[in-house]
């Protein structure tokens, strides 16, 4: 089995690609050590005590650095944790169910009916228009809500704490979202 590497717009995290599909719907994304119980993968990798973060997408897991931590040391423990989870077909979550992949429930902002329209609009693009650009730079962006013209976005993955997520978020996704949908004036992280 071969797993393919690529650098990310974030330079504390690599995104591997085993070759297959890693989740079958959805992402996850874990921010410590805790929250990767839910998964022996995960919990593998912050095991090696230099991870910072760790993200499935459907084809690819990013792992991000401790800072100060140089990735040609720590790739090839991540290769080998990774190398023997997939050619073993070990179950991505505890219990080996899907239903694992649900995080906790995390801060939304209460839509308002009276937007339902657009908000249906802004949820389409980001799902036709950005989550594909940004999974394909090992992250995912999560709507968590619009409120008086402010769209709230999650990044999570790679594009949580890149240096570039900021301009990702003002300068592409902020315009296109004002483009299309002119009640949008803003686009906030949470």
């Amino acid at each position: 089995m071969l797993i393919e590497t690529e650098p990310t717009p974030n330079p504390a995290t690599l995104k591997f690609l085993p070759g297959r599909t890693v989740m079958e719907q959805g992402t996850r994304d874990f921010a410590s050590p805790e929250e990767a119980e839910a998964s022996p993968l995960a919990a593998a990798l912050f095991g090696l005590g230099d991870v910072t973060g760790v993200f499935f997408g459907r084809d690819f897991v990013s792992v991000t650095a401790a800072p100060g931590v140089e990735w040609h040391a720590l790739k090839p423990d991540v290769l080998a944790i990774l190398l023997d989870h997939f050619t073993a077909q070990m179950p991505l979550f505890r219990g080996g169910s899907a239903d694992f992949a649900v995080p906790p429930a995390e801060q939304e902002i209460a839509d308002d009916p009276a937007d339902a329209e657009i908000v249906a609009q802004i949820k389409d693009l980001i799902d036709t228009r950005v989550r594909p650009a940004v999974a394909n730079d090992g992250g995912d962006i999560i709507y968590r809500g619009f409120d008086k013209g402010k769209v709230y976005l999650k990044m999570q993955g790679a594009c949580s704490g890149c240096p570039s997520s900021t301009a990702t978020l003002k300068n592409g996704i902020e315009q296109l979202l004002r483009y299309y949908v002119p009640e949008v004036t803003e686009v906030r992280a949470v």
